[in-house]
């Protein structure tokens, strides 16, 4: 395919997350840690080409979280891309902790969450957080969870993720 052609970018098409427009093609960097999703890569300036390239590819929506590394993911993004294009979309995740590689525990606490969200704002350096998500793709489905691991219930633990918004630190969140 010619430069001049459709890049596959735009041929995936657009869809909206909320208020945010981007194209169905993103860049998941939970892989651009250690092995386990743990510690830093084994190659970090391969980390900071592929993250610059895929900017280069047109990817506009890049997802992350916290616990990727820990922390590692973020800081990767922050040293390679920043400052950020205008169109680049950086979504983050925050609600579970990390023990070693492949080691995955919740924390739905609303203080961890507010904590994190502010520790993400710091290593990505930006004012605000276009999508912070609750992490959730590694709990169990049943009623019994949202005792244990949000104390504060569920829709509480959820919801103190809406107080930075009140205050123009995150854009957008959502359960991810």
């Amino acid at each position: 395919m010619s430069e001049s052609n459709t890049r596959p970018i735009e041929a995936s098409g657009t869809f909206q997350l909320g208020d945010l427009t981007v194209h169905r093609l993103g860049f998941g960097a939970m892989r651009i840690t250690g092995p386990g999703i743990w510690g830093q890569p084994a190659d970090h300036d391969e980390c900071i080409r592929v993250l610059r390239r895929s900017i280069e590819l047109g990817i506009d929506f890049i997802d992350t979280a916290d616990s990727y590394g820990p922390e590692v993911s973020e800081s990767l993004i922050f040293e390679a891309l920043h400052p950020y294009p205008s169109e680049l979309i950086i979504a983050t995740k925050a609600g579970l902790t990390r023990q070693g590689p492949d080691q995955w525990l919740p924390v739905g606490r609303p203080e961890y969450l507010r904590q994190q969200c502010e520790m993400s704002l710091r290593r990505l350096d930006v004012e605000a957080i276009d999508l912070f998500q609750l992490h959730l793709s590694t709990l169990p489905l049943f009623p019994t969870w949202s005792f244990t691991l949000f104390p504060t219930g569920l829709r509480e633990s959820f919801y103190s993720m809406a107080a930075p918004i009140t205050r123009r630190r995150v854009a957008s969140s959502s359960l991810s």
